[in-house]
């Protein structure tokens, strides 16, 4: 079997079961590098004065790590500035929040040339070389240019937008021109899968000789849809730690004869987390008599707190939440929580298992793994019931939550007073239905879906006769 070398901006590998907190992709990517014999290649985290190519190699919990550390010009230019300030809002339909700055191109270019010259010198010929996320779109290209023949994947974690949008992004050819260099890329979802193809054919000129299989700029590239999962054996054990079940006591106790809705988010834009506290403030105006038997737990900790749309929106849920509270609050409870704290997956997963309803609201998402975990920690025998937004990836696979659109407060007020009231059979369907879906399409199947059709591809990239 090949090697497999993973390549993502930032190296996390896991530090012990449950130690991690909010997000998925750290602990995806670990699952794939446990099976296969391989290397995890991306930025430390770290700055240095000047870039010196210089690589740190660690294993931990089975993972074998190479990380480099970026100047803060890097950081400044390729991360904060056009991954973030760019790339983000705009795959996320946030297009008035996009910063098109020709510097933040410049140092976006620098650092994925960078990455490629130090990841050379670790490949060997038989090497899968997996690719993720916007950050490193021009890797392959930069590979290619170094003389690296292996079989490249690469797979988008967050949307790929309409062409409509996308093409607002000055340079847009050419990034998606430098895509045509990997030999895969897969996308969370077919709609994501689709919307790439029509830029393909409408802006790019290209063709589609079948199904999977796109040609344009002398080059050939095969596409799919991958859906990302949990790796649902680990989660289930890591229900049964002390620390699963001491958080999910604690929060049962503390919400006894109250009913614990549930919000999990890193704090961004893209979530909705405004239009859910909305929403949650909506509930409450239209059901009076349910005021003191519900209390909303929003979990929110803080990320890229140097970008400005960051800073805003913290201060504008500071505001609402500060507002519910104000207005609904008694002496002896209060029906909101708000936290920009993190808290470790194990004790996330006793959480969700005391909630009777998780609130998965983003604008738009590439997949969402909080639902699936949410849905992953509940009682076969007393299920919560998952609310989610139609626009999140897993809504695609997870048809039996109360899908809602999150753009509006009605809907999500509607949609939680239908799940706090839902009777026991219903909640025990609809949960089993999501939860044999969140055990058949889990991590291990994603990532043999994709190593798998990266391993099949024929030849390694090469340019088409004209």
């Amino acid at each position: 079997m090949s090697r497999l070398i993973v390549v993502s901006n930032r190296v996390n590998p896991p530090g012990g079961a449950g130690e991690e907190t909010v997000g998925g992709l750290a602990m995806a990517l670990a699952a794939a590098l446990r099976e296969y014999s391989g290397l995890w290649f991306g930025w430390s985290g770290q700055t240095t004065e000047a870039f010196d190519g210089k690589l740190s190699m660690q294993t931990v919990d089975g993972v074998t790590a190479a990380v480099v550390d970026l100047e803060e010009i890097d950081l400044e230019e390729y991360y904060n500035g056009y991954a973030n300030k760019t790339l983000w809002p705009l795959f996320h339909y946030r297009t008035d929040l996009a910063a098109y700055d020709r510097v933040y191109g410049e140092g976006y270019s620098r650092v994925n040339k960078r990455f490629a010259e130090t990841l050379a010198p670790l490949i060997q010929p038989d090497d899968l070389i997996w690719v993720h996320d916007y950050h490193l779109i021009p890797l392959g290209r930069e590979l290619r240019a170094l003389g690296i023949r292996n079989r490249i994947g690469f797979f988008l974690h967050v949307p790929w937008p309409a062409h409509q949008v996308f093409t607002t992004l000055p340079g847009h050819g050419k990034l998606v021109q430098a895509m045509f260099d990997y030999d895969l890329v897969g996308f969370q979802t077919a709609e994501y899968c689709q919307a790439f193809e029509e830029y393909v054919l409408s802006e790019g000129g290209g063709s589609q000789p079948q199904p999977g299989r796109l040609k344009a700029y002398g080059r050939s590239l095969k596409v799919g849809a991958f859906p990302i999962g949990l790796d649902a054996a680990e989660f289930a054990q890591m229900l049964k730690s002390s620390r699963a079940r001491r958080m999910r006591d604690l929060m049962s106790a503390a919400t006894v004869f109250r009913h614990l809705v549930v919000g999990v988010d890193r704090l961004d834009y893209s979530k909705g987390l405004e239009e859910r506290f909305l929403g949650f403030e909506r509930y409450l105006v239209d059901n009076p008599d349910m005021r003191r038997e519900v209390l909303m737990l929003q979990i929110a900790p803080v990320s890229r707190e140097s970008v400005e749309a960051y800073q805003e929106i913290r201060g504008r849920l500071d505001a609402l939440s500060g507002r519910i509270n104000g207005e609904f609050s008694d002496v002896d409870w209060n029906p909101f929580r708000y936290v920009n704290k993190n808290y470790r997956r194990d004790e996330l997963a006793g959480i969700y298992g005391a909630a009777r309803v998780g609130l998965v609201t983003p604008l738009r998402d590439g997949m969402n793994l909080v639902a699936k975990e949410f849905v992953a920690a509940q009682n076969p025998e007393d299920p919560g019931v998952l609310i989610l937004s139609r626009f999140a990836g897993a809504a695609r696979q997870m048809g039996e939550a109360l899908l809602v659109n999150p753009n509006s407060p009605e809907e999500i007020a509607d949609a939680l007073k239908r799940a706090i009231n839902m009777d026991k059979a219903e909640r025990i369907r609809r949960w089993s239905a999501l939860f044999e879906n969140v055990e058949r399409e889990d991590v291990t199947a994603w990532r043999d879906a994709f190593v798998g059709a990266l391993a099949g591809v024929k030849a390694p990239q090469a340019a088409l006769a004209s």
